[in-house]
């Protein structure tokens, strides 16, 4: 998206309330737009076709179809829209599928207003809503489940450098003065961590880091 443009927004929720007080909340910034919800995620993908959404705002448990699997059928698609999850509980199994799915982040439905509109700006503008306090606690919870998704990915050292310090939630300027390098460098080693892991963005990467053990989430990075 270039700037100035109005983000629209997608809301998922079987729960009439929360879809009314998101749609005040993001319908209050004049830079988004709630362009239609849904109660069901098996309706997400009609949706999505129709109204071409920037960000699908997307609460992983529902009746029917949940939010993982429409997560999952979403983001198959090279021009999907960004997806953050929503979710009541932090230590939600389906929460950290949907971020080894591509999800570009979660948020608690008790997340303040303010951070609500900022993250929804946030993946809109290509970035990731990275938490990694937060993050490290969901996938602690499941420490015991390992994947080997970076077991074959020929990281560099200095891409396994890089990655560490993404799991710690640096952006790419705190990147360059940690490790004496220029922006563009560490942008560099970015786009080669995120397609040696097969990820989509930042988040995904990171998640892959920890579920892998290349980054133990039981204890602060570095």
């Amino acid at each position: 998206m270039t700037s100035g443009e109005t983000v629209g927004v997608l809301l998922v929720d079987d729960e009439e309330l929360i879809r009314t007080g998101l749609r005040a909340v993001l319908d209050a910034d004049p830079g988004l737009r709630v362009l239609g919800e849904a109660a069901d995620g098996a309706e997400v993908p009609g949706l999505v076709a129709r109204l071409r959404p920037d960000v699908v705002l997307m609460d992983v448990r529902m009746p029917a179809v949940d939010g993982l699997t429409a997560t999952r059928a979403l983001l198959r698609a090279p021009d999907a829209p960004r997806v953050l999850v929503l979710t009541t509980f932090g230590h939600d199994r389906y929460v950290l599928d949907a971020m080894q799915a591509g999800a570009s982040g979660f948020l608690l439905k008790r997340t303040p207003p303010r951070e609500i509109v900022r993250a929804v700006h946030t993946v809109a503008a290509g970035e990731s809503v990275l938490f990694p306090a937060a993050l490290r606690e969901l996938v602690a919870g499941f420490a015991g489940d390992r994947g080997d998704r970076l077991a074959g990915a020929g990281l560099t050292t200095r891409e396994g450098e890089v990655l560490t310090l993404m799991a710690r939630g640096l952006s790419n300027a705190e990147i360059a003065a940690d490790l004496y390098l220029g922006v563009e460098t560490v942008k560099t080693h970015v786009a080669g961590v995120l397609a040696k892991t097969g990820s989509r963005d930042r988040t995904q990467a990171v998640v892959a880091a920890y579920t892998s053990g290349f980054v133990d989430p039981r204890f602060p990075v570095r």
